[in-house]
């Protein structure tokens, strides 16, 4: 996600702080960059010009050329200014009315019904009554992919009887989600591959009926500009509240994400970047902005892993680590911990590039994922309970041992042995960058 945006102005920005000293042409010349890095990134043109010049206004006056650091002057009004593009605060769904309601709009392909389940889910461990209602009725897959999905996260679903209308299934929802005390209501929506006036008109029917206070539309990140112009549309004909980006894991440039709040003026509510039922965040301009420019999200990478990981084992891992005595039993261990908290590649984006972990080695971390996690466990598992507890002492002929019975390669097992070395400097760097936040906060 936005990697080789990052790239471009990781390498704008080292310029940058190269300057004792900036004049104009200095910040002009940056500036330029960074719009052409933008434009790469798929960024709407408009929206990249309008950046650069209210970035280029701030930047050229004697607070910023005559300070005493003026290339980080210059790297936070892009920061600040990236932050207001991205929408400033944090926006959230409107969840005033008992019941709430949600109507889930988007195109074939985008992910509607998966993060329809998905939001369910995300509500229900807030500790909200959630109720799911299959408005999709031309495709009877739909409806049995909404159901299974309702099960997934144990939520009650409406589905259409034979016949019915969807406006005519809005209320008989809305008359059940009163009786049972439901908190939140959510309307998986009919799709098509296009907009067009049959769509427009079910969807208005449906709104008509039921009066949501969100209508909220689910954008593919990875269709670039063509999603902002399918978000243009969709909020012209129904008036959006806000957006649900999915896919970002899928999309290196970015410029969905950038463009569309600006375009639109709807606001980024949530994000979807994975395949399993939980990966939805919250989408934070400020901390998206941050990460774009290469500074770090450690607040979120927190989060995530208070969510997730068991804060007793994570006290003894810290500990282990700090005496030195963290060894592969605790590697395999961080591994199943990680797996609980999304792809590696997610989460090294949130560690700031100056977090003094090589690229080489975020590289190699990231590439332990999926079956290559699933290899590595199997490695672990082949050795002998001392091998995993004294890794140095796992020579030539052991680690020939370990790839037959694991069914891999000596190069295999090298590779998981490099990786264990590199993720306890990673850790103590992870370690090092929360430390300096929680100074900051104070």
């Amino acid at each position: 996600m936005f990697d080789s945006l990052s790239q471009s102005l990781q390498k704008v920005f080292k310029n940058l702080r190269g300057y004792g000293k900036l004049s104009e042409k200095n910040v002009k010349d940056a500036l330029r960059e960074v719009r052409l890095a933008l434009l790469e990134a798929d960024v709407n043109f408009e929206v990249a010009r309008d950046f650069i010049a209210k970035v280029r206004e701030t930047c050229l006056g004697e607070e910023v050329l005559e300070s005493v650091t003026p290339g980080q002057q210059v790297i936070k009004r892009v920061h600040d200014q990236m932050v207001e593009l991205l929408g400033g605060a944090h926006k959230d769904f409107n969840l005033s009315d008992q019941p709430a309601q949600v109507m889930m709009l988007g195109l074939h392909g985008a992910g509607k019904t998966t993060t329809t389940g998905k939001l369910a889910l995300y509500w229900k461990k807030a500790g909200r009554k959630v109720m799911l209602v299959a408005c999709d009725i031309r495709r009877p897959a739909a409806v049995e992919q909404l159901r299974i999905l309702a099960g997934q996260v144990d939520v009650p679903i409406v589905t259409p009887e034979p016949g019915e209308r969807v406006p005519d299934l809005g209320r008989r929802a809305m008359r059940q989600a009163v009786k049972e005390n439901i908190q939140v209501v959510i309307y998986d929506t009919g799709g098509r591959f296009q907009i067009d006036e049959e769509l427009v008109q079910e969807l208005k029917d449906l709104r008509d009926a039921v009066h949501p206070k969100n209508v909220v539309l689910v954008l593919d990140a990875a269709m670039g500009q063509e999603s902002v112009h399918v978000a243009q549309s969709f909020n012209e004909s129904l008036g959006l509240t806000g957006l649900i980006l999915t896919k970002l894991d899928g999309d290196a440039r970015g410029g969905a994400a950038l463009s569309v709040q600006a375009v639109t003026g709807c606001p980024v509510i949530l994000t979807g970047a994975g395949e399993k039922m939980s990966d939805l965040e919250a989408f934070h301009p400020e901390r998206m902005a941050s990460r774009i420019l290469g500074m770090g999200d450690v607040v979120s990478l927190v989060e995530k892993a208070q969510e997730v990981v068991d804060a007793g084992e994570m006290a003894r891992m810290e500990e282990r680590l700090m005496k030195n005595t963290f060894n592969l039993e605790d590697f395999l261990a961080q591994l199943q911990q990680l797996k609980k908290m999304g792809p590696i590649e997610n989460l090294l984006e949130m560690l700031p590039m100056d977090a003094n972990v090589p690229a080489h080695v975020r590289q190699n971390m990231a590439a332990l994922s999926g079956d290559e996690m699933k290899k590595a466990e199997a490695i672990i598992h082949s050795m002998t309970a001392k091998e995993r507890q004294r890794p140095d002492i796992i020579n030539g002929s052991r680690r020939k041992r370990v790839a037959a019975g694991s069914g891999t390669d000596i190069r295999d097992v090298n590779d998981i042995l490099k990786r264990f070395n590199q993720a306890k400097k990673m850790a103590k760097q992870m370690k090092k960058a929360q430390k300096r936040l929680l100074r900051f906060a104070k």
